[in-house]
């Protein structure tokens, strides 16, 4: 059984914020959407890269907090951690696929959500429903910053999310369509995917034969991101994870499209083409190799059960080259019944970063 060290999560104090009314998405929200897909992406197969930095996505980093790396000995990690079972519960949010209806290459989206979205549940003690962040949004309103069905940035859906659009709604407000406005897969070519408020949290009211209609609403669940930015390198991944939750990656794919099971152990694959989320490691006891747990976003059909493992400590499939991280800023926790900006539904809990208690004179 993992005994989880007390601060891992008693630092992260719950936090609420109001479903504030939001306005509809203005000119700074509406990024552009590309007619084709970015000319400086690398293929791979017969499937293009799923990873590359968009042209508006200029910050890459934006945070003012101690590192994990700053304040963590090597000693106190432990052999085998997982965020998956922590003594018995799990505290990750559910494996997703980024391929239905569709195809669209948002696990750069996948990847940073949904480590984001675990962050917030290690917050809670998971307790309560699990909030899951709409992708869809970030694909509607984010293009030129964060991606699109043809690829995008880890940092790069981060930096959307705290700095221009200041927040992500939670998915019950957007279902996941797997389409941004130039991707003509499937049902993407008959539907409007542009950033209007309609696209970022609606409802319909009954069936259109008895005079029903859908309509954006304004006042909304969402998530904030209180700061983020990049971490490579075994142990700077380790000490992360191990205080704050897990991280997206980047990783090269190629050896993992048929991947059945087991520890990948693969020297030669070093282009990144494709985003996970890692959310812990181990050491496997009959043959000594470390290891990391990774999170996948092709579904649970795929690996075991949407997750694989992957040799830790040679940067195999340069797992450990680029990783990115956010810390929750607020997020909902009561939605009923907010004043009309919100006020009445924000607690004046707040969320408490691992590291002051490391440097307390701060």
């Amino acid at each position: 059984m993992i005994k989880v060290a007390t601060f891992a999560l008693a630092c992260f104090v719950a936090v609420s914020a109001g479903s504030v009314k939001l306005q509809t998405p203005t000119e700074e929200l509406v990024m552009k959407q590309p007619a084709t897909a970015p000319e400086d992406q690398v293929y791979h197969h017969t499937r293009g890269s799923e990873f590359y930095h968009p042209k508006g996505h200029t910050k890459h980093e934006d945070y003012h907090s101690h590192l994990p790396q700053e304040y963590t000995e090597k000693h106190e990690l432990p052999t085998n951690f997982n965020w998956g079972n922590i003594n018995g519960r799990s505290m990750l949010t559910k494996p997703l696929n980024q391929h239905i209806p569709q195809y669209c290459g948002s696990c750069w989206a996948h990847g940073a959500m949904s480590s984001f979205a675990d962050r917030i549940k290690i917050a809670r003690d998971a307790k309560g429903s699990d909030i899951n962040l709409a992708i869809q949004f970030i694909l509607n309103c984010g293009t030129d910053v964060a991606g699109s069905c043809h690829g995008g940035s880890h940092t790069g859906a981060y930096n959307f999310v705290k700095n221009y659009a200041k927040h992500i709604p939670y998915d019950t407000c957007l279902q996941y369509e797997a389409c941004s406005a130039e991707s003509t897969e499937g049902t993407c070519k008959d539907r409007d995917f542009t950033c209007t408020g309609a696209n970022t949290c609606r409802t319909c009211s009954t069936f259109t034969a008895y005079g029903g209609f859908c309509s954006e609403v304004d006042r909304y669940p969402n998530a904030t991101i209180a700061e983020y930015g990049n971490v490579v390198g075994e142990y700077n991944m380790m000490a992360e994870i191990y205080r704050r939750g897990p991280i997206a990656c980047g990783i090269d794919a190629s050896p993992v499209d048929n991947y059945k099971g087991g520890i990948v152990d693969n020297t030669s694959a070093k282009s990144i083409n494709h985003i996970i989320s890692v959310v812990g490691w181990g050491v496997d006891k009959k043959t000594d190799t470390p290891y990391w747990i990774v999170r996948n976003s092709w579904g649970e059909y795929w690996g075991e059960m949407g997750y694989f493992r992957v040799k830790r400590g040679e940067n195999q499939l340069a797992i450990e080259s680029s990783c990115a991280w956010a810390t929750p800023g607020t997020w909902t926790e009561m939605n009923f019944p907010c004043y009309e900006d919100g006020s009445n539904c924000v607690s004046h809990k707040k969320y408490e970063d691992p590291s002051k208690k490391y440097h307390k004179d701060e």
